[in-house]
């Protein structure tokens, strides 16, 4: 692990690059350097390093894990590498390469391909051009192929620099183009020496900065798949998923003592119990007995935290060496100096889980431990959440999980880890058991009980189903494979800490303490605005959660049966906007299938470019289909994508509107059951009870996400002003289909009350 970064086309890119490497300088303790065109400077840390005057820099502090390689590195390009390749010796053989390190090995091995096809173009007489970014960035991508492990680096190359991470993202790289390039590895550092627009490299991109042009070319990488699923018995799949995770953590165990996040759960206690069985196993050339230590954190008080009370006693039965650090409030508070600014949110459960971390990795640092392995990405693979229980479809859902990861989790984790100097290592994310796990049968990550089974002593957990089988197998009492799952901030208790500090703040909610120590909000987005419940309610979580609400996007389609867009009275959806206060960008669609996607691809971009927003905001509940097409063009143009709603239990989501002072109508319905009697009127807790009736009786969807009906919102909590019907029509289509037609409306003062 270590810190990378460089600024090109500027005249302050030395300072520039010293200030971004102090600001990086936890983590690479073991040296600093800086290259430019024609220079290379080296130092033992960063504040002697002797950085020339240049407008092209590469920069690193380095966190020597395997040798002692300086970087850059220089051979025919230049590179500044943040990288942990576990199988680097095994590739070094097999391509021949001298490589020193696995860094080495990342240089001289996409140069090896670059003189390759440079062979090959001169047996063909030239008939392709080989320095092309297009070459060289395909180059990048089919070298590490076979790569095991994780990475983010820069490559200078003649006129170009490449900017390129694993797949998953797990190794971070921040960028902005608002004047020449700007790299790093943190956003922090950029943010120091005053960059805007920073954005953070998707995992699933190369991007290639033309130094003479000063332009950007960005090539799409190829992602994993769910298709097509394997076959077997549960039980072979089981051997399969055993041996993946096996290999992962044995690939990963370094040659030093190692620490092990733990919470007694099932996922840290597989980790762990499987690196005490490690070397015990035929064929495995490891030491029988390896140095690991697990590290359990708890909130200090006179009730033990759960993850506390449960790590002792499955640590006691499994043999494993544990230590145990518990803080008292006081010190929470300390500790949310440090982690808040340091993975640049305030979003309550993410701070929850880094302050865990933190502590962990604190606690592990003064043991001098450097590497921690965490088991990070479980969840998402295997079905480890509650709401994969509500889920359509499993596998999807995992995939969506998989894909996004990088913006939930692994940048918080590496910021935090790396800020003690410790470098995590995550096997649940091997790619080799990504692949195979997003292709096993839903049914053996998830099982759904019926009503009339009978649920034994161990039996109430039934997600996650083939890891559980694994840690059984491996020798792992059901009482501890069968735990129920809490998460980290509940499981330690800190977030009981944070809302204890945040009321005794006087803060009226834990984001708003939060933000007293990172005011920045967390980051800016547009929202895909439909004028109904969903969209309104998904924009007021992200505002609460310390998020830039910059404008709202509107497709307005010409098809009233558009399989994406809301369409009933989406022409008022600029008065909702101006209630609000928000710009609104709004874009007319005809609606034929697929093809109403580029409409809205067209109506981000400009979102994106007008209001500079890093995300997208959707209100999508249930449906894969709305969701999985906004989060695939996001993904062509590099945004993130928050759906807050997702799989909310849906008579929960309507009686939460309610509670909130949210006034919406049903402005079409749909559904046997309903009758035109539904639209033009204020939804009251009446009509939910009805709703919950006929979803009982036959299945009415309570939310309406099923096409029953359809919302426009007249007043919510961020509304400054309500809107008023003044006059509309009912347009009734039989008996169960109707829509209401709203002719005259208008902004009124929210004291105003209507009867």
């Amino acid at each position: 692990m270590c810190g990378i970064t460089g600024f090109f086309n500027t005249q302050n890119a030395a300072e520039h690059t010293y200030r971004a490497l102090t600001i990086l300088k936890n983590r690479g303790m073991d040296g600093a350097g800086a290259c430019g065109i024609d220079w290379v400077e080296y130092s033992d840390d960063i504040y002697s390093l002797a950085i020339p005057k240049d407008i092209n820099i590469l920069g690193h502090t380095l966190h020597s894990m395997v040798s002692f390689v300086p970087q850059p590195i220089i051979h025919r390009g230049r590179m500044v590498a943040n990288c942990e390749i576990y199988n680097w010796k095994e590739l070094s053989s097999k391509y021949n390469i001298d490589a020193k390190n696995d860094s080495d090995l990342l240089i001289q091995l996409i140069e090896k391909q670059i003189e390759k096809r440079t062979d090959k173009q001169i047996a063909d007489k030239n008939k392709f051009k080989i320095d092309t970014p297009s070459d060289i960035s395909q180059i990048i991508d089919n070298a590490f192929r076979e790569f095991i492990g994780v990475y983010s680096f820069a490559y200078w190359f003649d006129d170009k620099v490449y900017l390129a991470r694993d797949i998953l993202g797990l190794k971070p790289m921040w960028y902005s183009t608002n004047s020449g390039l700007a790299f790093a590895s943190e956003k922090k550092a950029l943010d120091a020496v005053n960059y805007l627009n920073i954005k953070e490299l998707n995992p699933r991109e190369i991007l290639c900065y033309d130094i003479k042009d000063d332009n950007i070319t960005k090539y799409n990488r190829e992602f994993f798949s769910t298709t097509p699923e394997h076959e077997g018995t549960v039980e072979s799949i089981r051997a399969d998923v055993g041996k993946l995770l096996n290999d992962a953590i044995s690939i990963r165990i370094p040659d030093e003592p190692f620490g092990i996040l733990f919470s007694g759960g099932v996922d840290s206690t597989i980790i762990a119990y499987l690196c005490k069985l490690i070397g015990k196993q035929p064929g495995v050339d490891l030491d029988l007995d390896l140095d690991f230590t697990c590290y359990t954190v708890g909130l200090k008080g006179e009730v033990k935290s759960p993850d506390v009370r449960y790590a002792k006693k499955v640590a006691d039965e499994l043999g494993l060496p544990l230590i145990v650090s518990e803080i008292d409030i006081d010190e929470v508070e300390e500790y949310l100096k440090a982690v808040v600014p340091l993975i640049e949110d305030t979003n309550v459960p993410k701070v929850g889980v880094g302050l865990t971390m933190y502590a962990a990795c604190k606690a592990a640092a003064e043991n001098g431990i450097r590497v921690m392995f965490s088991g990070s990405g479980a969840d998402e693979l295997f079905a480890g959440y509650d709401r994969h229980r509500r889920s359509t479809d499993i596998n999807r859902d995992c995939y969506a999980d998989i894909l996004k990861i990088y913006e939930k989790n692994t940048y918080r984790d590496d910021v935090v880890s790396m800020n003690n100097s410790i470098e995590l290592r995550v096997p649940y994310l091997d790619k080799r058991l990504v692949e195979y796990g997003l292709k096993i049968p839903p049914q053996y990550k998830f099982k759904i009980k019926n009503e009339n089974e009978v649920e034994s002593e161990h039996e109430h957990n039934q997600n996650k189903l083939i890891l559980r089988m694994v840690g059984e197998h491996a020798g792992i009492s059901r009482e501890f494979t069968q735990r129920r799952k809490q998460a980290a901030q509940y499981g330690s208790r800190f977030d009981k800490a944070i809302t204890k500090l945040a009321k005794k703040a006087g803060c009226g909610s834990k984001t708003e303490y939060l933000k007293r120590f990172y005011s920045q909000p967390n980051l800016k987005l547009g929202v895909l605005f439909s004028s109904g419940k969903d969209s309104n309610y998904a924009l007021q979580i992200m505002q609460e959660q310390n998020y830039s609400i910059e404008c709202l996007i509107t497709i307005k389609s010409e098809n009233p049966d558009s399989y994406m867009f809301h369409t009933p009275n989406i022409n008022l959806a600029r008065m909702q906007a101006e209630a609000m206060g928000f710009p609104l960008i709004e874009q007319v669609t005809k609606g034929e299938k697929e093809v109403e996607l580029l409409d809205m691809k067209n109506a981000i971009l400009q979102a994106k470019k007008e209001f500079g927003i890093e995300g997208v905001v959707t209100g999508a509940l249930y449906s894969n289909y709305q969701r999985e097409r906004i989060e695939r063009v996001c993904d062509e143009i590099g945004l993130k994508v928050f759906s807050p709603l997702w799989h909310i239990d849906q008579e929960t989501e309507m009686r939460e509107l309610l509670k909130l002072g949210y006034e919406f109508i049903f402005s079409s319905i749909a559904a046997y059951g309903l009758d035109k009697t539904w639209v033009g009127r204020r939804i009251t807790n009446n009509d939910i009870d009805k709703l919950v009736r006929l979803n009982e009786k036959i299945g009415v969807n309570i939310a309406g996400e099923g096409g029953e009906f359809e919302s426009f919102v007249l007043n919510a909590p961020m509304y400054k002003k309500r809107i008023e019907i003044r006059g509309y029509d009912v347009v009734e289509l039989d008996e169960y289909t109707a829509k209401v037609v709203i002719t005259d409306a208008g902004l009124v003062d929210k004291e105003i009350v209507l009867v």
